[in-house]
């Protein structure tokens, strides 16, 4: 099942497949990256500023602005799509594309697990810290479960994300739920009276 990949074929493949172009040149599309870039924006200023609170809630704003920089360019230029197009064209080369319904759903669940432990994770070290960054944290795990499931490109995920409430796909709510929660949290701690922790 599992052969020798021909790289040179995997590349010819996956580049058929997918391009480094705007990938959503839309108005939701421009207004996501402008909420990443938001949030990074405003991450680094509460890192800046020190209001995060303790030294580990420090380090999770520096990450959150790094991710948040990271996604504002993915946005665009669906590197997702890139990993799903890879996946596609190992599976078709080692001849295991027919039966990958149960590869997708072993990534999905592992995804999720990882989602998990990260989250469990997050809690157990940011625990006396959560009041203040709390709601930010549980933004970026709904933007982490939306790109991870996008990612995978499972196929009934992507019918559920494409429905529309009026004239807004589920998935550009679905993003932008995660990035008003982390932006709304920044705006908590700058705008909040009080002393700066060092």
């Amino acid at each position: 099942m599992f052969q020798t990949i021909d790289v040179s074929l995997l590349h010819t493949c996956t580049f058929n497949r997918w391009s480094p172009t705007i990938g959503d040149p839309t108005f939701w599309g421009w207004i996501t990256v402008a909420a990443y870039v938001a949030c990074a924006v405003l991450a680094l200023a509460v890192v800046r500023r020190r209001r995060g609170g303790s030294a580990r809630a420090q380090v999770f704003w520096i990450l959150l602005c790094a991710a948040m920089a990271f996604l504002a360019v993915n946005k665009q230029l669906d590197l997702q799509s890139l990993l799903t197009a890879t996946g596609r064209c190992i599976a078709q080369q080692q001849g295991w594309y027919e039966d990958r319904r149960p590869f997708q759903r072993n990534v999905i669940l592992a995804l999720l697990a990882f989602i998990l432990i990260v989250l469990a994770a997050s809690l157990y070290h940011m625990r006396r810290d959560l009041r203040r960054n709390g709601l930010a944290l549980l933004g970026l795990i709904v933007v982490a479960g939306f790109v991870a499931f996008r990612a995978v490109g499972f196929h009934h995920f992507d019918e559920i994300i494409n429905l529309r409430v009026r004239d807004v796909r589920f998935n550009v709510i679905f993003e932008l739920t995660g990035l008003v929660m982390i932006t709304l949290n920044a705006l908590v701690l700058l705008l909040t009276k009080g002393p700066r922790r060092r």
